[in-house]
């Protein structure tokens, strides 16, 4: 592996993922859902995002919030140049890409000297602990009193009996010269016989078999930079909670927003436990040990103000939100710590009735008596439930959605042409909500038919057929290859008529049509 890597897996590219904590409508609703003044995604803002990976999140929220500037950099030259020319491709200015090291970067002259979001995702745990510094250090120069830091990463508990099993994976693919598939490849022989040998490790820690089975079912891709990088830490949250005291940042909450809902993922017990403890990180902390958490993603600000009265109640009423699937298929319950939990349709449904219709804002919504007669606390807690349960989205405000249009009509278009022969981009971007909306690649080719002029089911199946079956490609099902032209048209038709009755209007909805 050449020196630039620093121990970082360089010869397979990461996934093209979108991860929408990254997003700054969430991150703004998240800071005003628990009382403290942070950035409005509304206004002219500057955000840095550290270790971008392919890019494509930037992309779209770049397209989709053309009032941010957006500087992103990552080390991986040849990932920064895909990024970079789907920017191009869309005419997308307000965004800079940079393939610099994190003390690089913040030496960059295009750089403005500060910058209201920093974001790293997937960086934190991945990289050595001389790199996790320069974030500090980077945090400490950049960062703007009253900005928010996102970052997440693998945590304990929920990594304790799995961190000696990527470390003897990494071990089992040393001395392979061959690449990191070759790694992989050589790691999996070894542990597979490692388990044919009735390994007391694997027997003793129920469901690491099926654990590991997934992982070498996984793609390989995403294995190869969760599995095998040189560096590779779980942390404690309270161990990052001080390691950004050091950079001046308080914790603001998780971008989880269900997190922050009571009742939601502990019983009664648990939640007395936790309101028994004084210290913020040991609370935290001890909260992962009671859901096993395994991954984190936490928001940081540099200066903890809470909201006055008046200040949130004129935020809160101008939130607007949106729909993110159709009505009829949001499922009335949630995840609970001892199963699920049934919703309560009196609240749910007039919410859900009302956001059908089209976004609107909390004070649209309160107009209407059968949602006024809820109160504003039930129905802010409501909507931050559909929020995290992913039903719901926070929006922008409408005043921007003809300027925001454009940008993403642009990327939209770029990304639609893309799936002519590609897979890797499964997102388009929202003006409405300023974020990105998964839309498979099957989906995308109806969408690239509807604007061929074809309309019904069956013609959206031949359409999608006709270019796939040119490239010698087939649907897959259930993780095998439909082979009969018939049974791939049958497929398609089924997925076509999924799309228009479920994706169709919500696409239309926001926008991204």
């Amino acid at each position: 592996m050449v020196s630039w890597t620093d121990g970082y897996v360089a010869d397979i590219g990461y996934t093209h993922g979108y991860y929408r904590e990254l997003s700054p409508s969430l991150l703004s609703f998240v800071s005003l859902f628990r009382g403290i003044s942070g950035p409005q995604a509304d206004q002219t803002l500057t955000y840095c995002e550290l270790g971008c990976g392919q890019g494509f999140s930037a992309n779209l929220l770049a397209a989709a919030n053309p009032h941010i500037r957006f500087y992103v950099t990552d080390f991986n030259p040849t990932q920064i140049a895909g990024a970079k020319a789907l920017a191009d491709e869309a005419g997308t200015k307000n965004i800079h890409f940079y393939d610099m090291s994190f003390s690089e970067f913040e030496a960059a002259y295009e750089l403005p000297e500060y910058v209201d979001i920093i974001a790293f995702h997937g960086v934190y745990s991945w990289i050595s602990a001389k790199n996790r510094e320069e974030i500090l250090k980077f945090i400490s120069k950049k960062l703007k009193i009253g900005g928010i830091v996102y970052c997440s990463y693998n945590c304990l508990p929920g990594w304790a009996s799995v961190t000696p099993l990527r470390k003897l994976m990494v071990l089992a693919g040393k001395g392979e010269e061959a690449g990191t598939k070759a790694r992989l490849n050589k790691a999996f022989s070894i542990v597979d016989k490692i388990i044919e040998a009735d390994s007391r490790y694997f027997q003793s820690h129920s469901g690491l078999k099926e654990r590991y089975e997934g992982i070498k079912s996984g793609n390989k891709s995403y294995i190869s930079h969760e599995y095998f990088n040189r560096d590779w830490s779980a942390f404690a949250h309270a161990d990052v909670a001080e390691d950004m005291a050091r950079a001046k940042l308080t914790y603001l909450g998780s971008a989880n927003i269900l997190d922050h809902i009571p009742g939601v993922g502990l019983t009664a017990e648990q939640q007395k436990l936790l309101d028994q403890i004084d210290d913020p990180f040991v609370a935290e902390t001890v909260r992962d040990y009671i859901t096993n958490q395994q991954f984190r993603r936490d928001i940081y600000i540099k200066g903890s103000v809470p909201l006055r009265s008046l200040q949130a109640e004129q935020l809160w009423l101008g939130q607007r939100f949106a729909l993110s699937q159709t009505a009829g298929k949001i499922q009335l319950k949630i995840k609970a710590a001892h199963g699920e939990a049934a919703l309560q349709k009196d609240v749910y449904e007039p919410i859900i009735e009302a956001l059908a219709q089209g976004p609107r804002t909390v004070r649209e919504m309160s107009e209407l008596p059968v949602v006024s007669k809820l109160g504003s606390g039930r129905l802010r807690e409501a909507l931050a439930v559909l929020v995290g349960k992913g039903d719901c989205q926070p929006c922008l405000s409408p005043e921007g959605d003809e300027v925001r249009y454009e940008r993403t009509r642009a990327l939209n278009k770029a990304i639609l042409e893309r799936a002519k022969d590609s897979s890797d981009l499964n997102w388009l971007c929202s003006p409405v909500t300023g974020a990105g909306i998964h839309v498979s690649r099957a989906f995308q080719l109806f969408i690239l038919g509807l604007y061929e002029g074809r309309s019904e089911t069956r013609d959206l199946a031949e359409y999608a057929w006709n270019i796939l079956s040119s490239q010698n490609q087939r649907i897959v099902k259930n993780g095998k290859p439909i082979i009969e032209t018939a049974d791939n048209l049958v497929e398609l038709e089924e997925r076509a008529s999924k799309f228009t009755e479920e994706l169709l209007p919500i696409l239309k909805m926001l926008r991204v049509l």
